[in-house]
């Protein structure tokens, strides 16, 4: 009896081992077929974000350039059409997206595409990100007109945003930079304006793009505008519940935008516009480019987001920085238009006063840390 009760329980006990064995297999292999599902890890997949973003900033001033010059330059009449129908694409794009609810954006990582539903957003709700709708739509067009300018001098320009952004937050926000910060404003404006100079006969003198210079500040002001009107419209839980995300937030705004753009095209560029469709249907040049810059658009920002949740201030500040770099080299291989003396050392000012404000902050904040410790 002792000998069998052994035997039951050495049979109990076994089976009890093979139950637990199956468990740990099978979740492994539900493991692994998630890990397959998902695609490459994390940290692969935010470096090729990395890689796209900049990929797709850097295209889509090539193409913006190009859709430009394909309607005849910023002499032609026909910039804010061209800026419109770059927002158009992003509009299509985002209704595509709900249509079929999947987002394809986390291809770029190598990873499978996430779904992504309809915002379940009341009319309430849309009426208050409307301002955020507004400013993204002035920060747009006004950096398609600096661009078409100047592509190299409105990326210089358009590197002075924190100074704009620190005017607009202090005023309108009562929400001013802190001392150290306001120290790096100076150098930013100081880079900005040496980089608008041009030696002529032995002496400098005052010589930019005036469309690059007023609408690169334009752009900054708009920028500046949404980033704080974007804080307050998300603060609200609801609205962000609402929303669904990040992603679906953003396709709402860039559908607004198109929407505000399009009165606006009409009272300032209406009388260009049967010739914009004459050229838009003769011209696969500019179906090409119109089409590519206005995903390139959507999708840049998108990664950009993607990839700047999920880094600290510092790294996120740097990326930024280098990305500023990275496309006005490229801008000025493309163009086959050299940035002068000035501009060089004028842009590595502004762009190193930039970093400088982004970063000083939290350098200071760590040393302090360092010497309590």
């Amino acid at each position: 009896t002792r000998r069998r009760g052994r035997h039951e329980r050495n049979n109990d006990e076994l089976t009890s081992f093979a139950l637990r064995l199956c468990r740990c297999s099978s979740m492994c292999m539900k493991t692994e077929e998630q890990m397959a599902s998902k695609g490459v890890p994390d940290s692969v997949a935010l470096l090729l974000f990395f890689v796209f973003w900049y990929a797709g900033n850097m295209k889509y001033n090539e193409y913006n350039t190009n859709s430009l010059n394909a309607v005849g330059g910023k002499t032609a009449g026909m910039t804010m059409t061209v800026a419109t129908m770059q927002l158009g694409v992003c509009a299509v794009y985002a209704l595509i997206m709900w249509i079929v609810r999947i987002n394809p954006a986390k291809l770029f990582g190598l990873q499978a595409p996430s779904r992504q539903d309809p915002p379940k957003s009341t009319s309430s709700d849309l009426v208050k990100t409307v301002p955020v709708g507004f400013c993204s739509a002035g920060a747009h067009a006004c950096t398609v007109f600096a661009l078409g300018g100047d592509p190299l001098f409105g990326q210089i320009v358009k590197s002075g945003e924190p100074v704009l952004a620190a005017i607009v937050n202090t005023l309108f926000y009562g929400k001013p930079p802190t001392a150290t910060k306001a120290m790096c404003l100076p150098v930013i404006v100081g880079g900005v304006a040496f980089a608008s100079l041009k030696k002529i006969d032995g002496s400098y003198a005052l010589k930019f793009d005036q469309t690059a210079l007023v609408f690169g500040m334009l752009a900054n002001s708009f920028a500046a505008f949404k980033g704080s009107e974007n804080k307050k419209l998300m603060s609200d839980a609801g609205i962000s519940e609402r929303f669904g995300g990040v992603g679906n937030q953003f396709a709402v705004t860039q559908i607004l935008a198109f929407l505000i753009c399009l009165p606006i095209m009409f009272a300032t560029e209406g009388a260009m516009f049967n010739k914009f469709v004459e050229l838009l249907t003769s011209s696969k040049d500019l179906q090409f480019n119109l089409v590519m810059s206005g995903l390139c658009f959507y999708l840049y920002n998108e990664l950009a987001t993607m990839t700047l949740k999920v880094t600290g201030p510092v790294t996120a500040s740097v990326a930024n920085t280098a990305k500023r770099v990275i496309v006005m080299v490229y801008m000025a291989a493309v163009t086959g238009k050299a940035l002068t003396d000035e501009q060089k050392i004028g842009a590595g000012v502004a762009i190193g006063g930039v970093l400088l404000y982004s970063v000083i902050d939290d350098l200071l904040k760590s040393k302090r840390k360092k010497k309590v410790a």
